[in-house]
C-alpha cells in the first residue's frame, strides 16, 4: 500500500515531494478514534477501494457514452439524444436497463460453459486495472511497485475471453471476429509495451506514482510527452487498436462480420462487452495521461503557487485545494483524449485486416524498438533530463 511504498521511492523524490493527502491513513485514524481496534480499522478499509473503482469505472461509462452520443450528433450536424433528462444524460442509464431486462439468450449448439465465462473474463481484467491508476500523491487505490507489468499482464488476458466467446457461440462471424481480436492484441501489445518500457527506463520504477513525481517540478514542460514523442504516438495507436476504436475496430466491423464475437450474445452478457470496451478506452486515456501528461501535475507548479500567495504547501487546506485540483487535473487530460478518439471514429475509415497487421508488425514494432534504444542512449547521455 501507500505507506509501504514511500520507503522504496527514488532519491529525487525524497525529501522534496509534497505527501499529499493519505486517505488510508485518514481512513484508519478516523476509525481508531471512534474506539475500534486497528486490525478492524484495516479490515473495514479493504473493501472501500474496489467499491470506488467499480462505482468511479461505471460512472465514467456513463459519461462516454453520453459524450460518445453527443459528439457523433455533432460530427453529422444532428442533435442527438436530448429529452431523456437534461440535454440526454439519461439516457446511457436507459440503455444500460434495456440491457439488464433483455433476453439472455444462449444458442442451441453453443458452448455453454465458455460461451458465459467469455464475456466475463474480458470484464474483470479492465477493471482490476484500475486498482493502479493514480489521482494524486496518496489518492489511488493501490501503489503496487510492479503496477505497470501488473496492468499489461491483465491486459494480456482479454484477447482469451474474446477469442473464446468467438469460439464457444458456434457461429462463423463471431468466430472470424474473435480470431481477429485475438491478431490485433497480440500485433499490438508489443508495440504498446516497449513504447511503456521506455518510459519505465526513465523513471527507473515500474510504479504508477514513481513515474508522475519523476515528471514533476517544472509543470508542462516536465512531461514525458517531450522527451516520448514517438513513444506516446506509438501507445495512443497500439491502445486505440486494443480497444478496438475505428479505424481499428476489425473484430465487430458490423458490414464484413455483423457484430463478431457478439453476434449471438444479448442482454447482461451483451452489456459486459459493451461495459468493457468504454471501461478499457477510459483506462487507456486515463494511464495515457499518468505516463506522457504528468498525470495530476498541473501545467504550473503548485509550489509556484503556493508560493505566490505565500501559503505553505503542507497547510491542509491548501493540501486538499491541490488534491481536487489533482483529480480535476487527470480526468480532463484524460476526456481530452477520449474525445479525440471519439471524433476519429467519425472521421477515419477503417482499414483492412492485412493493413492493420502490416502497420503493427512491420511498423510499429521496428519503430518502438529503435525508440527504446534512442532512449538507452539518451539516458546514458543526458542523465539529468531522461533519469539516469
Amino acid at each position: 500500500m501507500c505507506g509501504e511504498r514511500s520507503a522504496q521511492l527514488p532519491s529525487y523524490e525524497s525529501g522534496t515531494m509534497n505527501p499529499g493527502i493519505d486517505l488510508q491513513g485518514t481512513f484508519i485514524e478516523t476509525v481508531q478514534s471512534l474506539g475500534i481496534p486497528a486490525g478492524a480499522a484495516k479490515a473495514l478499509w479493504m473493501p472501500l477501494p474496489m467499491l470506488i473503482m467499480l462505482v468511479a469505472a461505471t460512472v465514467s461509462v456513463l459519461v462516454v457514452v453520453w459524450l460518445e452520443r453527443k459528439i457523433s450528433a455533432a460530427a453529422q450536424q444532428r442533435i442527438g439524444p436530448e429529452f431523456i433528462g437534461p440535454l440526454g444524460v439519461l439516457a446511457p442509464l436507459a440503455d444500460g436497463l434495456k440491457l439488464v431486462l433483455k433476453e439472455d439468450v444462449v444458442p442451441a449448439k453453443a458452448d455453454k460453459l465458455l460461451f458465459t465465462l467469455g464475456p466475463a473474463i474480458v470484464v474483470i481484467p479492465v477493471f482490476l486495472s484500475y486498482l493502479i491508476l493514480p489521482f494524486g500523491q496518496n489518492l489511488q487505490i493501490t501503489d503496487v511497485s510492479l503496477g505497470i507489468f501488473l496492468w499489461i499482464a491483465l491486459s494480456s488476458v482479454v484477447p482469451i475471453g474474446l477469442l473464446m466467446s468467438g469460439y464457444a457461440s458456434n457461429n462463423k462471424y463471431s468466430l472470424l471476429g474473435g480470431l481477429r481480436a485475438a491478431a490485433q492484441s497480440i500485433s499490438y501489445e508489443l508495440p504498446l509495451a516497449l513504447s511503456v518500457l521506455a518510459i519505465v527506463m526513465m523513471s527507473n520504477s515500474l510504479s504508477t506514482v514513481d513515474i508522475v513525481n519523476q515528471q514533476a517540478g517544472y509543470g508542462v514542460l516536465g512531461w514525458n510527452i517531450w522527451r516520448q514523442p514517438v513513444g506516446f504516438i506509438i501507445f495512443w495507436i497500439s491502445a486505440l487498436a486494443e480497444c478496438e476504436r475505428i479505424p481499428f475496430d476489425l473484430p465487430e466491423a458490423e458490414e464484413e462480420l455483423v457484430a463478431g464475437y457478439q453476434t449471438e450474445y444479448s442482454g447482461m452478457k451483451f452489456a459486459l462487452f459493451y461495459l468493457g470496451s468504454y471501461v478499457n478506452l477510459t483506462l487507456s486515456a486515463l494511464l495515457f495521461a499518468v505516463l506522457y501528461l504528468g498525470g495530476w501535475e498541473f501545467p504550473v507548479p503548485l509550489g509556484v503557487v503556493s508560493g505566490l500567495i505565500g501559503v505553505s504547501e503542507s497547510t491542509p487546506w491548501l493540501q486538499l485545494i491541490f488534491a481536487a485540483i489533482g483529480i480535476g487535473t487527470t480526468i480532463l487530460k484524460a476526456y481530452f483524449l477520449i474525445f479525440l478518439a471519439i471524433l476519429m471514429r467519425w472521421t477515419v475509415p477503417r482499414v483492412r485486416i492485412d493493413q492493420l497487421l502490416d502497420l503493427g508488425w512491420k511498423f510499429l514494432l521496428p519503430v518502438s524498438l529503435v525508440n527504446l534504444l534512442v532512449t538507452a542512449g539518451l539516458k546514458l547521455a543526458f542523465p539529468v533530463a531522461f533519469g539516469g
